[in-house]
Formats: structure tokens, C-alpha cells, sequence
């Protein structure tokens, strides 16, 4: 059995006339084999901590302002001692509770507008699933795709499921298929969606217009 801990802290918020400009945003949790350290902004992963790596990552786009969170993997080490030892503690005091597993939901689209021959960037959104983890795994005419792929730390929602982005940086050319498969412990079976480029088809209209009027000019 398998038993998380969330600690959701909200650090800072930027109000103008009344409204929520900007949510700073951080959060650290643990279960018995699992861990998760993450700053974030407007709900956008800002740094997170890959223990497997153990080091400190910041997905940012390259055109964006460097920064940097000094001794955040350092600090997000020590937080995982102290989070499996309460976790310990909250486990023993309310008796070994059965885990609550909800299936994830999950839906593909790219980023920006298609243009076939032009780089661009296909997200695949996990949702409402508890608990951590679950497995992304990309396609490419049913060819598994793992150069260009990200999967973002999963991102807690008001009831306590989780939400999580797998990115694709790919080129797309007609005649393309790719999957998104997710695996979850509560799936029966793996879920997987579909995505194709979609090209439009030009107009035969002016062509047969053109066509009718030279004919009857001729006769």
C-alpha cells in the first residue's frame, strides 16, 4: 500500500482592483517511494527537484530570463526526510487508511498552430488521477517516440488529484499518427489518444468557375 503526503503552501499573491493578478506557488510531498519539490508561477512549473538525477531542474523556454534557486535541491532533500518521517507518524496514528486511487483522464493538442515541416510541440494532459505516479509513453506511426519527450511534476488540484503535462517537441508531416498512452494503477487497460496533423484541402471553386466560362465563350 502506498500513502502520500501533499503540503501545498501558497507563498504569494499580486493583486490589482480586486483581482489575482499573479499565484507564487510551492509545493513539496512524499509517499513511501516517491517525492516531489516544485516551485511554480501562474501554474506553470518554474524549478523542480529530480531526485532520480538529483539535481535541480528549471523547464523554462530558452527565450526566457535566467534565474536560479540557490541550495533549492540541497533544502528539497532535507524536506523528503522530514516529509517520510511524518508520513510515517500520519500512517501509524490513523491505522494504515486504505489509499484513495482515482483513474486519470487525459486529452493531446499541440501548442501552437500547425504548419506541416515546422517544429513544433504536442502536449499531452493527464488529469483527476491519485495517486503519483503515472507512466506517459509517446508514438510515432506506432513507433515508440522517447527523443524530444518531458514529463512535468504532477500538480495538485482543490480535491486532491493530481494533474501532469508529457511534452513532445516534434515536426509534423502529413501522413503522421502519434499516441499519447498513459498507464495508471486504477486503468483496467492503458489510455491512449490520438493526434494527426490536419490538413486543409485547397479550393477546386475558382478552377471550375473558370473552366464553365471558357466553355460557353466557346460556343
Amino acid at each position: 500500500m502506498k500513502t502520500s503526503m501533499i503540503v501545498l503552501i501558497l507563498c504569494c499573491q499580486v493583486y490589482a482592483e480586486d483581482k489575482v493578478l499573479h499565484t507564487d506557488i510551492y509545493i513539496s510531498g512524499c509517499s513511501d517511494s516517491d517525492g516531489v519539490d516544485m516551485y511554480g508561477l501562474d501554474g506553470e512549473e518554474m524549478w523542480y527537484a529530480d531526485f532520480n538525477k538529483k539535481e535541480g531542474v528549471m523547464p523554462l523556454p530558452p527565450f526566457a530570463d535566467p534565474f536560479t534557486y540557490p541550495g533549492a535541491y540541497e533544502q528539497a532533500v532535507a524536506n523528503q526526510g522530514v516529509c517520510k518521517a511524518n508520513l510515517a507518524v500520519a500512517i501509524k496514528a490513523s491505522k494504515n487508511p486504505p489509499e484513495a486511487i482515482a483513474p486519470p483522464h487525459s486529452s493531446i493538442y499541440p501548442r501552437d498552430d500547425v504548419e506541416l515541416g515546422v517544429e513544433n510541440t504536442l502536449i499531452c494532459h493527464v488529469s483527476a488521477f491519485h495517486p503519483a505516479p503515472v507512466r506517459v509513453r509517446w508514438t510515432r506511426n506506432n513507433q515508440n517516440v522517447t527523443e524530444g519527450v518531458r514529463l512535468s511534476t504532477p500538480y495538485p488540484n482543490t480535491d486532491f488529484t493530481l494533474n501532469q503535462f508529457s511534452s513532445l517537441t516534434f515536426t509534423p508531416e502529413e501522413g503522421d499518427i502519434y499516441g499519447c498512452t498513459v498507464e495508471h494503477k486504477a486503468l483496467t487497460e492503458p489510455l491512449t489518444r490520438i493526434w494527426e496533423p490536419e490538413v486543409s484541402q485547397p479550393s477546386v471553386g475558382p478552377a471550375v468557375f473558370c473552366g464553365v466560362g471558357l466553355t460557353l465563350g466557346l460556343l
